[in-house]
């Protein structure tokens, strides 16, 4: 199959707006799956995890491959809840499209702001789907006003629904000017198109204008059509919406009801019609690694081969499993590979096309596609593999800093190896899992980005890996920093294995504004102190950084110079002014006002109008800061800045005060000087 037949795309949206409802149909139409899984019931083929099932959410991206028309699109399921932002990243790392899933009814919800500027970050074109228009409250042409408000997008319908709530029958399609009714008897699997009814008629001819006004402002050929009132061709109409799409100056909007079995043929004609097959997106950059200077290289099957794992999953029978997108050249099953990242060379034993937990065994996988490698020892999330005679690293993966943290020990002694791989395996496969040891207490500390991350971990290595284990309870990730400039002289001097090593240096130490990555530099001219010594000042430094003065957290947010050294050349040594660098920046800090930093969040609450003064006044009485306050149709929106301690068990104070009704999303935000 062709290059230019593929699409990668993921389906991504706030949680509960409908995704994996949405991909089930998809499977179900294309001929993937021969009955529709459902999550309301545990059934759904794409949350294959006993725990999706069980707690009715998308844990972990699952990837398919399904054909629709002769092309054949590669989808991935992205989770929707912020504590598992980092699963969402890595898939948009690698798609090229993407379709955003809008709940009629909540419109655009904290989280789809999330997941939008994530898309925003990659570049990634996207389509949006308004889905539930059944369900009571919903309201397409306020949805769609809200993704330009909130968003900052251009959305523009493409099609408009035909009654709402359980008024919803079907379409009207702008483009072919014709109405959509799907076929309940067979599960919506076919559609009739009819000519549009008297009644309807003015609005769609409304957003048919509105349609053709936005396009003809991309496009002369429509515009001059237009003037001359003649007919516009669809296949004109198609190719500037399609252009657009991949510019990103256009977001085609779709309307249905995935769990009525309705709207959505339509997205997976868009997906092929708009979103862009992998030669239609611009060279992708790589730095070659012999060379040191950075290349383009085409997406092309003649190009020198390379790939990027973007995530990896621990299979019992066939070990790591690494998912790998393909960008250049081909890679065979049974050939030797590079991982660039490594300097190593590994072996791919198999190649697998994933079915989300079910896969079938393929011999090549070549530019565009998405495959899983079997045999690989050494590879991490964000490696590249490459060939050998052309070793190059496509740009690593970044991810947020994990902000909670509990203790976890073995029930018995006999577990403690156990744990220990368990815990290794999960880091493989989570970039923003961290396992680390306390040095004082000799426990073993697992951090995450939220509670239910946490929970989601330890319930797998009890239940999947059966390793008996106790937490303790949660806590805080703190941070240091400083609050005032301070010019330090370290002299340091000492005796070791008979030689005399020496170093005298000065530091100034100053903080930054938030947010900004620590910095060093020296103002020393070059024929005053040689470079190897001023690298061990700044070795000396970096290390001291990780483990502040107040309580032995990582020091954030500051920048330190090195003004000034005296340089003897008999008993200056790089261990001496490592040293110097470490102690200096120590005794610094401990003049400079150090402050101790606490996590904020950004919470999100959603709950219905009554209860709207109680939850205020109880984020207040957690040291929260109500920022807004939006209403909606069926509920309000309050947004809050919170310190994360005070945010531990609020799911069920929540749930207590609005009857079971309320419900919220906390990110992190910023560290900031912890209140007493």
């Amino acid at each position: 199959m062709g290059i230019q037949k593929i699409r990668n795309i993921g389906i991504m949206a706030h949680i509960d707006a409908g995704k994996t409802t949405t991909t089930e149909r998809i499977l179900f139409y294309t001929g993937k799956s021969h009955r529709i899984g459902e999550v309301d019931d545990g059934s759904a083929t794409m949350d294959w995890m006993e725990q999706e099932q069980n707690r009715g959410i998308t844990i972990v991206s699952a990837a398919t491959t399904c054909f629709w028309k002769d092309c054949q699109i590669n989808i991935i399921d992205t989770p929707g809840h912020v504590d598992f932002t980092a699963e969402v990243e890595r898939s948009l790392r690698v798609l090229d499209g993407a379709v955003a899933v809008f709940c009629a009814v909540g419109g655009v919800e904290p989280q789809s702001e999330t997941v939008w500027r994530q898309a925003d970050k990659y570049k990634v074109p996207r389509l949006a789907f308004i889905n539930k228009m059944d369900r009571i409250g919903a309201n397409f042409f306020e949805v769609v006003q809200e993704i330009e408000d909130k968003l900052k997008a251009s959305p523009l319908p493409i099609q408009i629904p035909i009654g709402s709530e359980s008024d919803y029958k079907g379409n009207i399609d702008l483009i072919k000017l014709k109405e959509i009714h799907w076929n309940p008897d067979d599960q919506g699997s076919t559609f009739e198109l009819k000519e549009i009814r008297d009644d309807l008629k003015d609005l769609a001819n409304k957003w048919r204008e509105n349609l053709i006004d936005k396009l003809s402002a991309f496009s002369d050929e429509i515009t001059n059509l237009y003037l001359e009132g003649l007919d516009i061709p669809e296949d004109l109409i198609m190719s500037v919406l399609r252009q657009e799409t991949i510019n990103q100056s256009i977001l085609p909007v779709f309307v249905g009801s995935s769990l009525k079995n309705k709207g959505v043929q339509p997205v997976l004609d868009g997906i092929i019609s708009y979103l862009p097959a992998p030669e239609d997106i611009k060279e992708i950059e790589a730095l070659h690694v012999k060379k040191d200077e950075t290349i383009l290289l085409q997406r092309t099957v003649k190009e020198n081969p390379s790939g990027l794992i973007f995530k990896i999953q621990q299979d019992k029978e066939a070990g790591s499993l690494c998912y790998v997108r393909v960008y250049s050249g081909e890679f065979k099953s049974g050939s030797p590979v590079m991982n660039a990242n490594k300097r190593k060379r590994e072996r791919i034993n198999r190649l697998l096309r994933m079915h989300s937990n079910h896969h079938e065994q393929i011999n090549s996988v070549s530019a565009g596609d998405i495959a899983v490698i079997v045999g690989m020892k050494m590879a991490q999330t964000g490696d590249t593999i490459c060939s050998e005679g052309f070793p190059v690293i496509l740009e690593n993966l970044e991810f947020p800093e994990p902000v909670i943290s509990v203790a976890i020990e073995p029930k018995t002694m006999s577990d403690q190896d156990k744990l220990r791989t368990v815990l290794d395996t999960l880091q493989k496969e989570d970039p923003t899992f961290k396992v680390s040891e306390n040095e004082e207490t000799g426990q073993l500390i697992i951090s995450g980005m939220g509670e239910l991350h946490l929970d989601v971990l330890v319930t797998r290595i009890t239940d999947d890996y059966k390793v008996e284990a106790k937490v303790g309870k949660p806590q805080v990730s703190y941070r240091e920093s400083i609050t005032k400039t301070v010019t330090h002289n370290e002299v340091f001097n000492r005796v070791l294995a008979g030689k005399e090593n020496d170093a005298n240096i000065t530091l100034k130490i100053e903080p930054l504004p938030r947010g900004e990555a620590n910095k060093f530099t020296s103002t020393i001219p070059k024929n005053k102190l040689p470079a190897n010594l001023v690298n061990a000042v700044e070795r000396g430094v970096t290390n001291a950084l990780q483990s502040g003065t107040l309580m032995g957290y990582a020091t954030i947010n500051v920048g330190v110079t090195l003004t000034d050294a005296i340089y003897n050349e008999l008993t200056s040594s790089e261990l001496a002014f490592e040293t110097a660098g470490a102690l200096g920046f120590d005794n610094a800090c401990r003049k400079a006002a150090p402050v101790l930093l606490e996590p904020i969040m950004e919470v999100d609450i959603m709950c219905p109008p009554e209860y709207v003064g109680d939850v205020i006044s109880q984020i207040t009485q957690r040291g929260g800061m109500v920022n807004s306050m939006e209403s909606r149709p069926a509920y309000e929106l309050v947004k809050a800045q919170t310190p994360l301690v005070k945010m531990f068990g609020y799911t069920t104070s929540l749930r207590s005060q609005t009857q079971g009704r309320g419900t919220f999303s906390m990110e992190f935000s910023h560290f900031s000087a912890k209140s007493e």
